[in-house]
């Protein structure tokens, strides 16, 4: 369970009232997934399959959608070859396994994807643009990001030349539904010191939307867009291409470049390579109709053997930053009743939060009131001084910190008092590092350095 998934461990195990306290200071952007998740802990008990089984279902949602609305637009072939092509793509099946909420994102990008097409091909009727609304608007919610999918479905509009008739419904859901999520907005931006560990946009970091633009314009050169028609093109290439595009922007004002934001991208993709394969198919049923029939379980295959070792790395511990739940074991045996725990930064709490038992019996001298009581994820800890002064009544304190390479230098004044006390006044004489975590145990220097 690596640290992102912790953040929704801990919140989600607090009481109602306690994540309402939370959201006031910190993560309200995912408000209503936590208390999605909190919902589901207190009916099914919490658990790592609790945890990430939304994610999973989810994106079965979306690659559904994708199918569905792949047949619509191009074909049952194109509609099948997307669908699969959706749970196969990287990025997809990194966050499909995560307790997080952007499989969840993604599947409400399908949905009003698949309701935007369904009052393009038939005759629309209000339900339909009230489930619409309601769909933008809850995935607005769970990620108010998530609304850069109304400007890719603004370009289907006018690419397929909608009446406006169309267009003036349209607006008035997308306002609604924006109405709805403007609130959160304007309140999370308050929290913004939160993102504030995103790096500035640079160019290395264009070469991956890059590639998937290119890749989504190659597979859209077979369905021969057209202006006036409703297409796998005039579908995904929006789909894809607004929200990557839109993100690089944003980042431009405020970094915010994380691809994990606009997964629901890969919606655009997957159409675009099943109205690939659908062209293929088409293109060969005349003159190989048996042949034909084999093109998608060809591809299929190859796909799949091309991307296993890269699937099967996805699925291991190594393919997060760190594993919260991995140290437990090192701090249970490398603990004495009696020492003292720190932690650098203080959000390295989270591995207490989830595995209490391991620190039983270890004090923490730094943290002056618990992370639920404060209404945020690591605990409000006490003054530099009073830290000091705690530390150097101590004869051996475990450290609890990042691994190296990715660990960064102690910020703020407390994490560079506890740095600098353990290293004038204590020795190491134990470091264990795991998959990401760091637990040092220092003892007291007969003099100091």
């Amino acid at each position: 369970m690596w640290r992102d998934e912790a953040a929704t461990w801990q919140v989600a195990q607090r009481s109602t009232a306690e994540i309402w306290h939370l959201l006031a200071n910190v993560d309200v952007v995912h408000g209503l997934y936590y208390l999605l998740m909190h919902v589901l802990f207190t009916c099914f008990g919490p658990g790592t399959t609790t945890l990430r089984l939304p994610s999973v279902l989810a994106t079965a949602v979306a690659a559904a959608c994708v199918a569905v609305i792949g047949r619509r637009v191009a074909g049952s072939w194109a509609g099948l070859a997307a669908g699969l092509a959706f749970g196969l793509l990287p990025a997809v099946q990194f966050h499909l396994q995560e307790g997080r909420s952007y499989a969840l994102v993604a599947a409400g990008a399908a949905i009003s994807t698949l309701f935007l097409t369904t009052v393009l091909q038939r005759p629309a009727r209000t339900r339909h643009w009230a489930a619409y609304s309601t769909t933008v608007l809850l995935t607005g919610l769970l990620h108010w990001l998530s609304l850069m999918i109304l400007a890719a479905h603004l370009a289907t509009l006018l690419w397929t030349r909608a009446g406006r008739a169309v267009l003036a419904r349209w607006a008035a859901a997308a306002g609604c539904a924006v109405a709805g999520v403007l609130p959160l907005i304007v309140f999370s931006r308050g929290q913004s010191v939160q993102v504030a560990w995103i790096p500035p946009l640079t160019w290395h970091m264009l070469i991956g939307p890059a590639v998937l633009l290119a890749i989504g314009g190659t597979c859209a050169l077979p369905d021969r867009p057209r202006a006036g028609r409703l297409s796998a093109a005039t579908v995904g290439l929006p789909l894809l291409a607004v929200p990557q595009l839109g993100l690089i922007a944003l980042s431009l004002l405020q970094p915010v470049f994380l691809d994990r934001y606009v997964l629901y991208s890969m919606l655009g993709l997957a159409l675009l390579i099943g109205a690939a394969v659908g062209a293929a198919v088409r293109a060969a049923r005349p003159r190989f109709p048996t042949a034909s029939r084999w093109i998608l379980p060809v591809t299929l295959a190859v796909a799949m053997s091309a991307l296993l070792p890269q699937s099967l790395a996805t699925r291991s511990p190594a393919s997060r930053v760190d594993d919260v739940l991995a140290i437990a074991s090192d701090i249970r045996h490398l603990k004495r009743p009696g020492n003292a725990v720190l932690f650098v930064p203080p959000l390295r709490r989270d591995v207490k939060s989830l595995t209490p038992d391991a620190f039983a019996g270890l004090r923490d001298i730094a943290l002056a009131v618990p992370p639920e009581k404060s209404g945020t994820l690591r605990g409000v800890e006490t003054a530099p001084d009073r830290i000091r002064a705690a530390l150097l009544a101590e004869q051996r304190v475990l450290l609890v910190t990042d691994a190296s390479p990715g660990a960064r230098p102690a910020r703020g004044a407390r994490d560079r008092m506890k740095t600098a006390v353990l290293h004038r006044y204590f020795v190491p004489v134990a470091d264990e590092q795991t998959r990401g975590r760091r637990v040092i145990v220092y003892e007291r220097r007969s003099t100091p350095r």
